[in-house]
């Protein structure tokens, strides 16, 4: 049910601010974060923006890899993307231990997260002050992938599949809002 999405338009998989899992690899270990502050900053070619703080172990393999990936969950995981948000991979195993599933997309060069909506595979766009003074990595988008139950079209279809499909928007300590409705403007 996966489909590649045109990188063109990738931007609309994150256009909406939906909470993400940034998932990277480095030196044989993979670990999935959770991370709020995300956003598309261009189009062609296709850049994103995410902060993630020094502290993370997820961080430590993205400077290391110097790739990552950025899956796009949905209602359906909360209590799996409260558990990646809340938890450290220097103590444990994240994947294992929360029962994540990785998917089989030979294009990817991070791994992604089974079960999301949509993916995107980025490579690093070194930022060295940006980084370390504000958490801020850039990566540019080298594959896009969505769900086709629920993006098809370049368009998000979130009114077409059952409630477990929306996307989820942090909002603090562990709370979360799914998208709602959509709103018609007759164009």
């Amino acid at each position: 049910m996966r489909i590649a999405v045109d990188l063109a338009k990738a931007y609309r998989l994150l256009n909406h601010g939906p909470t993400v899992l940034v998932s990277a690899s480095a030196e044989g270990r993979n670990n999935v974060m959770a991370a709020a502050w995300v956003m598309p900053v261009d189009f062609n070619p296709p850049k994103v923006a995410v902060v993630i703080d020094r502290k993370t172990f997820t961080r430590g393999l993205i400077e290391r890899s110097g790739r990552f990936a950025l899956n796009v969950p949905c209602r359906a995981q909360a209590r799996m993307v409260t558990a990646l948000g809340t938890h450290t991979g220097r103590e444990i195993d994240k994947l294992s231990d929360f029962q994540v599933s990785l998917l089989d997309e030979p294009a990817a060069t991070s791994p992604l997260v089974g079960g999301c909506v949509a993916w995107l595979d980025c490579v690093c766009l070194p930022e060295p002050h940006n980084e370390a003074t504000h958490d801020l990595f850039l990566g540019m988008v080298t594959g896009a992938w969505a769900d086709r139950r629920v993006f098809d079209g370049g368009r998000w279809h979130f009114d077409q599949v059952d409630e477990g499909f929306r996307t989820l928007h942090h909002v603090a300590g562990g709370h979360y809002l799914a998208i709602g409705d959509e709103v018609d403007t007759g164009q």
